[in-house]
């Protein structure tokens, strides 16, 4: 299949620094090239060494029609870069882009609109340009301003709105305005949560519609969930593209915190009476492991030293288990559990046994707390990580992955019948129902009252 995106060996260098002075003539130029090249040439490759970065290097990857390929890295990486120039508003300084169809981006809070015109117009400019006839554009317009919720202000100026304001029918007109290649950078983060939410919704039922999709996003689980594919960038370079998941772990590695010892770690809260110094994950059966199965019993090990008499009782050991985005999966402590310790050795390690560990194959972090007596001993964010792979929870070979759910739950389905509501008889005949329905008369008191009596003087 053809791509609709094809990037070949793409690099762009900028100048920084301040700018000199003077500037030098074409014949001064010349001249000096004249006396001395060999001079001029290498005066001028410290000049560019000095005072330039190349912001991307040797940049490579193909995108499919159809694709959503999700842009992520460090700031500085090249991401917003590389977007500029696919949106050709900045050009490679090497290298070459191909894309095989319109394209619309959404890359600044106010790309592409112009301050004086109002939204309205603005709208039918960034149509336009797309290459889209009037008549097609105000059939969408409607949807795009109640998408952006500016209908009060659709006629205003844009340069009266709001960030906020700009950013929602910046994102209604690349979104509504059907390109066959959306390109976004961060700019969501502008909006509030409910609209971020309706921003997301929309994009995915772009990318359903077989729209191609390159989003820039340090929202990993936005970019889980909407992209199949991930290009890595640092500084400037591709440093992995593949599998979305994959992506992200290798990024997420990468801008991870250092890796070193716990006992040198100085970024701890806490009294330091305990101090944690490391982290153990193990297998129940199986002692260490580089990774757990789901389904598996887990002992997690934190192992501390206590400082010189320490002899306090009570003390609470805690882990709070995340994902790799930083959302929290489960918290447990002794206190939940109603464990105690009478006395603590001054070395030793809490064990928190994990039953039947319900989390699906993916990379977890662990952070840890030690406490007695509401006081903290000792606090470690990001202490520690452990994989888990795929195993058999259910007992059926089949887990559900991490982006599904980020817990596996114990359950048992049955089938019931369903129970059909009450249902009257109906009457059989029209005057039966008129007859329900019709006020008792005065004298049917006096004939039931007679039959009464007629029936009791016939028994003997």
């Amino acid at each position: 299949m053809k791509p609709i995106i094809k990037v070949e060996n793409l690099s762009k260098l900028y100048r920084i620094g301040a700018r000199r002075a003077a500037y030098t003539t074409l014949r001064e130029t010349i001249a000096g090239a004249a006396r001395s090249p060999l001079k001029l040439l290498s005066r001028r490759r410290r000049r560019e060494g000095r005072d330039s970065v190349w912001a991307l290097e040797g940049v490579s990857f193909e995108v499919a029609p159809g694709e959503t390929v999700g842009i992520i890295g460090r700031n500085g990486a090249g991401k917003s870069t590389l977007l500029k120039i696919l949106s050709r508003v900045t050009e490679p300084t090497t290298g070459r882009i191909e894309l095989y169809g319109t394209s619309s981006s959404l890359l600044e809070v106010g790309t592409g609109f112009h301050p004086e015109l109002t939204g309205r117009e603005n709208i039918f400019l960034n149509g336009a340009i797309l290459g889209m006839r009037r008549q097609e554009i105000r059939q969408r317009l409607d949807e795009i301003v109640s998408f952006a919720e500016v209908e009060r202000f659709v006629d205003t100026s844009v340069k009266h709105y709001s960030s906020g304001m700009y950013m929602r029918l910046a994102f209604a007109v690349a979104a509504h305005l059907e390109p066959q290649i959306m390109i976004v950078d961060e700019v969501l983060s502008v909006g509030d949560v409910r609209f971020q939410k309706k921003c997301l919704g929309k994009m995915g039922s772009v990318a359903r519609e077989g729209r191609t999709v390159l989003l820039v996003s340090h929202n990993m689980a936005a970019v889980e969930n909407l992209c199949r594919r991930g290009v890595v960038l640092e500084a400037g370079r591709v440093a992995y593209a593949g599998p979305t998941h994959e992506a992200i772990a290798h990024y997420l590695q990468d801008a991870g915190t250092t890796r070193q010892s716990l006992r040198e770690r100085t970024d701890r809260e806490g009294s330091g009476e305990l101090r944690v110094v490391a982290i153990d994950v193990r297998g129940a059966r199986e002692g260490r492991a580089g990774g757990v199965s789901s389904g598996q019993d887990v002992d997690i090990y934190i192992h501390y030293e206590a400082a010189q008499g320490f002899r306090r009782a009570g003390v609470v050991a805690g882990l709070i288990v995340g994902t790799q985005h930083d959302v929290p999966v489960f918290l447990q402590h002794n206190r939940l559990t109603g464990d105690e310790w009478e006395s603590i050795p001054q070395r030793g390690a809490f064990v928190c046994r994990i039953k039947r560990l319900p989390l699906p194959p993916s990379t977890y972090r662990i952070g840890c707390s030690l406490m007695c007596d509401g006081e903290y001993l000792d606090v470690l964010n990001d202490a520690g990580e452990f994989t888990v792979v795929e195993g058999d929870f259910y007992g059926t070979g089949e887990v559900p992955p991490p982006t599904h759910g980020s817990c596996l739950v114990e359950a048992r389905w049955r089938l019931e019948e369903a129970y059909a509501p009450h249902i009257e008889a109906e009457p059989q005949h029209k005057d039966e129902m008129q007859r329900e329905d019709e006020p008792q008369r005065e004298d049917e008191p006096q004939r039931e009252d007679e039959s009464q009596r007629e029936a009791a003087e016939s028994r003997p």
